[in-house]
C-alpha cells in the first residue's frame, strides 16, 4: 500500500476523463474497482503503516466518489482543478436577470406559502432552470473551456440548489412561519 497523494485527481484515480458529462455507471464501475483495492478490510493484516493508508485511500475513493457524482460538486472541482475557484462566499456576483428571477420565486414561494398552496409550478420553473445551467455548464466546461464562465454558473447552480431543497421542505417551513406570529 502506498501513501496517498497530497492532492490526487479524483478523474485520474478513477481512470476517467475529466469531464462534466460524465458516464455515471463508468464512474460506479470505477469506484467499486478502487474500492475493491483499497478498503481497509483487505489490509487488516498488514502493517500499521498499511493499515493508515489503506484508511486514507479509502476516505479519498468516498471523497471522489461523492465529488465525481453530483453535478455542482463535479462542476466545482472542473474549475477548481484548472484554477478557477468558485469563491461561493466572498463572490456572490450575479447577472441581474438571475438575481430578477431569484426575487420572482422568493415572492412566489411567499405568496403560496402565505395562501397554502401547493408549489408544483414553481418547481417545474426551478427544475427547467437548472437542466438549462446544466447545459450550460457542459458547454463552457466541457468544449468553450470557459472556467471563468462555468465557475459563475456553480455559483448560480448552487442558489438553485438550495432553493430547490427549500420548495421541497415546504411544509416544514410554512408549519415554521405560522408557529411564528
Amino acid at each position: 500500500m502506498t501513501n496517498v497523494p497530497a492532492s490526487p485527481d479524483y478523474f485520474e484515480l478513477f481512470g476517467l476523463t475529466p469531464r462534466f458529462a460524465l458516464d455515471l455507471d463508468a464512474l460506479e464501475i470505477a469506484y467499486q474497482r478502487v474500492q475493491s483495492r483499497v478498503h481497509p478490510d483487505r489490509h487488516a493484516a498488514g502493517t500499521a503503516a498499511d493499515r493508515r493508508a489503506a484508511m486514507h485511500w479509502a476516505a479519498l475513493a468516498n471523497e471522489a466518489y461523492r465529488t465525481l457524482r453530483d453535478e455542482g460538486r463535479r462542476a466545482a472541482y472542473l474549475c477548481e482543478l484548472a484554477g478557477v475557484p468558485i469563491d461561493a462566499s466572498s463572490n456572490t456576483a450575479m447577472p441581474a436577470s438571475f438575481l430578477a428571477r431569484q426575487l420572482e420565486w422568493r415572492e412566489a414561494l411567499a405568496e403560496s406559502r402565505a395562501q397554502g398552496l401547493p408549489v408544483a409550478e414553481l418547481q417545474a420553473e426551478v427544475d427547467e432552470q437548472r437542466s438549462e445551467t446544466l447545459r450550460a455548464l457542459a458547454e463552457a466546461l466541457d468544449f468553450a473551456q470557459d472556467r471563468k464562465h462555468a465557475a459563475a454558473l456553480v455559483r448560480q447552480l448552487m442558489f438553485i440548489d438550495r432553493f430547490r431543497a427549500e420548495l421541497r421542505a415546504g411544509g416544514e417551513s410554512r408549519s415554521a412561519h405560522s408557529t411564528r406570529g
